[in-house]
């Protein structure tokens, strides 16, 4: 018999992802490989990827998670990705500069803004290199050749689905990370443009999540062995479709764990914060916003120092060995963001007592991680709840950093509050895609049902060690400046 699916893309920072899922959830199958970056030497912190290989690479993925999902039918393709990275189309049409979201050309040109104060005033986030417009200047600055060709720039996931469908567009919640689009008003802004001294014309039309974008290329269906009717979704930044994918309502907060970790408060009003220190995007539901801290490059830590101490090694074994460890054998700060700084930590690393105990093992590492990893969790909500208070008892967590439920366990216990997970929090992103399909396609969603929650446990002594945290990274961020 054969299955109705859809085809999802997911180009994080660390990998590219490729599922085939049903319209009722169910994951068929799902193929990765690490994304292939090189660096620019002629910037002082410049990554690029080529969009050609990469786009290779989504093929090969999904030539791979089409076999294996058995006999489907492809009813809709999608796409959603790292929400700052993007891609330069020149005027042939031609994929010619991937910029992923740690790309920081514009870095050296970030001081020549003057109107700071207003463009976070519009965009909703502190104008850096992060952000696209940046990344369009430094560009300019040393490639004026590749500037002065190109026709148009997108998200990764736009350019996916350009891609698949030859149509250019731009999705609401990923125009959110250029500095050039009226968060609050919901288009593109004349002013932003003005700001940074780019021309208008190279942004493409402004599309909706969960709409048809076009159909799949007649060429690309043949060389895919897909069926020719198959619908191009809008979909939109991994975030917002990770967030879409366990439900929550508004005011509720979630935790997204991947290669960086944002803490989101559902939002319906254009919400920012008087000092600046929080984002505030669109959200891929039409009328909401999400509120944003984000405490940086901490799964990417994790997920790093896992492959140092247990290389061959499941999250199972891990979780086991971190039941025989205690707080005072160990504390990390590994170089995670915090809201009210203006860079994160360029130097980390471990403290211990000296001469080495017999008592630090391997978990003990992996315990530190996790602690600093929702120490900096809890340092980032605690700017969000100055900004928008959040009275709820509990918190929603998705992501693949939620796979450890001694992580969960140290979250519930500092804020105090529940921490309640979906069946869909390991791919969460990819089953979002899954939602907007269906959306657009007119078909009833299913229901993620809850998974687990996890209580706290002695808020009062996690207070305490919370502090001493603080302490250690105070010291790493001694030992940067």
């Amino acid at each position: 018999m054969i299955k109705k699916a859809y085809l999802i893309v997911d180009i994080g920072t660390g990998n590219a992802r490729v599922g085939v899922a049903s319209p009722a959830g169910e994951l068929l199958s799902i193929k990765r490989e690490n994304v292939q970056y090189e660096s620019d030497n002629r910037y002082e912190e410049s990554i690029y990827f080529d969009p050609n290989k990469l786009w290779a690479e989504i093929l090969r993925l999904s030539a791979e998670a089409i076999a294996e999902a058995g006999s489907v039918q492809i009813e809709a393709i999608t796409a959603t990705s790292q929400r700052e990275g993007i891609v330069i189309i020149d005027k042939e049409g031609n994929s010619v500069l991937g910029m992923p979201n740690i790309d920081h050309r514009g870095r050296a040109w970030e001081n020549e803004l003057a109107a700071k104060v207003q463009v976070y005033q519009l965009t909703g986030r502190y104008p850096t290199s992060l952000f696209s417009a940046f990344k369009l200047i430094g560009l300019r600055k040393i490639y004026p050749d590749i500037f002065n060709d190109m026709a148009c720039f997108m998200s990764i996931s736009d350019w996916v689905q350009y891609k698949f469908s030859g149509i250019c567009g731009y999705e609401h919640s990923q125009a959110s990370e250029t500095l050039l689009y009226d968060v609050a008003r919901k288009n593109w802004s004349q002013e932003l443009f003005a700001q940074f001294n780019l021309p208008t014309a190279i942004v493409p039309p402004l599309k909706e999540a969960g709409s048809i974008l076009g159909y799949i290329l007649p060429d690309l269906a043949v060389k895919m062995g897909i069926n020719a009717g198959a619908k191009v979704i809008v979909g939109g930044g991994d975030t917002q479709l990770a967030i879409k994918s366990i439900a929550p309502s508004a005011n509720d907060v979630v935790i997204v764990s991947g290669t960086t970790t944002p803490i989101i408060k559902i939002v319906e009003d254009y919400v920012l914060d008087s000092d600046r220190r929080t984002w505030t995007s669109r959200h891929v539901e039409a009328d909401e916003f999400i509120l944003e801290a984000n405490a940086g490059v901490t799964g990417l830590n994790y997920q790093r120092l896992k492959e140092i101490f247990y290389p061959n090694e499941g999250y199972d074994i891990i979780e086991k060995e971190l039941e025989k460890v205690t707080y005072s054998q160990c504390v990390a700060s590994l170089g995670s963001l915090i809201a009210d700084e203006d860079k994160p930590l360029t130097k980390g690393g471990f403290i211990f007592n000296a001469p080495v105990s017999h008592q630090l093992t391997r978990g003990s590492f992996v315990f530190a991680i996790l602690w600093d990893i929702a120490c900096s969790i809890y340092e980032n909500y605690k700017f969000l709840c100055a900004v928008s208070p959040h009275n709820e008892s509990y918190i929603w967590a998705c992501g693949g950093g939620m796979e450890s439920r001694k992580l969960r366990q140290f979250i519930a216990n500092l804020f105090g509050k529940s921490i309640k997970i979906r069946d869909t929090f390991r791919q969460a992103s990819v089953l979002g895609g899954v939602l907007v399909c269906n959306e657009a396609l007119g078909l009833e969603n299913f229901e993620p049902v809850l998974l687990d929650e996890v209580e706290p446990q002695n808020h009062e002594q996690f207070e305490q060690l919370y502090l001493e945290w603080k302490n250690a990274r105070r010291t790493f961020k001694q030992v940067t400046s």
